[in-house]
């Protein structure tokens, strides 16, 4: 291998891969150890070898430690050397040598040529590749959750393949957003997920569907969201489609949805182009249940919302059929990601639209009175049910002209039970 060889790969790992120069000579050294160790049967037996590599000079040789031991006793070519043949050598070297010293000899062949040199590529190329890998996971490990800029190579078995910072990483279907296209050379914003042990070594994953690509987004958009002015507190979303975002502001003199709405809606506009028109609906932050759907349904606008707390439903009733589809969106994806939104780590709600009728209606209202009878009184909804639909519907009314005989009557309870629901109706009325 010529100087100029030697030379030239370093420095294209070194300029193009980021690799220091340390690394592609310790990779060098291996691979040519590799390519001795298949020219020269049995110098896997070498206990003490190196590969002496010169890059100004654009020389290698492949050196052993060998101990000296008398010629006729030599029984073991590959660690020892024969005492007359490392005296020639000491003698070179200034240097005296007897039994039992050890000596480095050049155990370089005469043919290490072409095909050690073509040996030490392909092995380089697996060693350079693994100390991409190595340097990979150290760039990325503490960078997970980030959002970052990388650039469409190709596709391979189905992934597609971006450049990010002078790195590869992987873009797997279920990461991607339906029927985006990712065309060669496009540079697009990714969501950092995790850098795997996969197949072929560590591997960068990136998503573009994950809901934190998102929230990302917004962080880079909105001033007042990156310096936790504005709170993002719920994100969900079904990508290519629609996300919902729960926004409320630390300072009440600042308008979280102007906010990140931005001047002429250029905030929000940026954030929807880089996701390909995706809808983003943006709600201001409440306890109450029924205005948090009534606002993530809009513009459909309600007839009545009743929130059934002990089966966490949110009954939505709007006008008609046709406000009904709309209300529930493209395959009940709205009112799904609506539900998704109200819902924590710990209480997963419902949320569930019909048309206006009489029944509805009637439902609706039976559905309200039961659920402040379980508020009020202590009872469980199937109780509180049963007895609205018995007449007793209002904890006042209860106080007011029900006596225990009724209850027990009606809803085959016993005594000392209807006494404390009529108890307890009294000190809430």
């Amino acid at each position: 291998m010529a100087s100029t060889d030697i030379t030239a790969l370093i420095d294209y790992y070194v300029r193009e891969k980021d690799i220091t120069s340390e690394r592609v000579l310790y990779a060098l050294e291996a691979a040519f150890l590799t390519a001795y160790n298949k020219m020269v049967p049995g110098a896997e037996r070498i206990e003490n070898i190196k590969a002496d590599i010169n890059p100004q000079k654009g020389t290698v040789k492949i050196k052993a430690m060998l101990t000296v031991i008398e010629d006729e006793l030599l029984d073991d070519p590959f660690n020892q050397i024969k005492l007359s043949t490392a005296e020639a050598l000491a003698s070179r070297r200034g240097r005296e040598i007897q039994v039992g010293d050890s000596i480095v000899a050049n155990v370089t062949p005469p043919d290490f040529g072409r095909i050690a040199v073509q040996t030490a590529r392909q092995t380089m190329q697996q060693r350079i590749r693994k100390a991409e890998q190595e340097m990979l996971a150290d760039a990325f490990r503490d960078r997970i959750g980030e959002l970052v800029t990388g650039t469409v190579r190709r596709f391979d078995k189905g992934d597609v393949i971006v450049d990010i910072e002078k790195f590869e990483a992987i873009v797997p279907l279920r990461q991607r957003i339906p029927n985006e296209d990712y065309n060669q050379g496009d540079q697009m914003r990714f969501y950092v997920m995790e850098v795997r042990d996969g197949l072929r070594g560590n591997e960068l994953v990136v998503s573009r569907s994950h809901a934190n690509l998102v929230r990302r987004l917004f962080e880079n958009e909105v001033l007042e969201i990156a310096d936790n002015t504005i709170e993002i507190v719920n994100i969900v979303r079904e990508p290519g489609y629609r996300t919902k975002m729960i926004v409320r502001s630390n300072d009440p003199n600042i308008d979280p949805i102007g906010s990140c709405v931005g001047m002429r809606g250029m905030r929000v506009k940026n954030v929807v182009n880089e996701l390909n028109r995706e809808k983003v609906d943006i709600i201001e932050y409440t306890e109450d249940k029924a205005e948090l759907v009534r606002e993530s349904l809009a513009p459909i606008e309600p007839v009545e919302i009743t929130v059934d707390e002990e089966n966490r439903v949110v009954h939505v009733i709007v006008e008609d059929d046709k406000s009904a589809a709309k209300a529930k969106g493209r395959k009940g994806q709205n009112v799904r990601l609506t539900a998704r939104l109200i819902s924590t780590l710990e209480e997963r709600w419902d949320v569930r639209v019909d048309p206006y009728n009489e029944n509805s209606r009637t439902e609706a209202i039976a559905l309200e009175g039961a659920a402040a009878l379980v508020a009020h009184l202590d009872i469980d909804i199937e109780l509180a049910t049963t007895m609205i639909a018995c007449g007793f519907t209002t904890v006042e009314g209860i106080a007011s002209y029900v006596q225990a005989e009724d209850l027990t009557e009606a809803l085959g309870i016993e005594a000392d039970k209807a006494n404390d629901i009529i108890e307890k109706a009294k000190a809430k009325a």
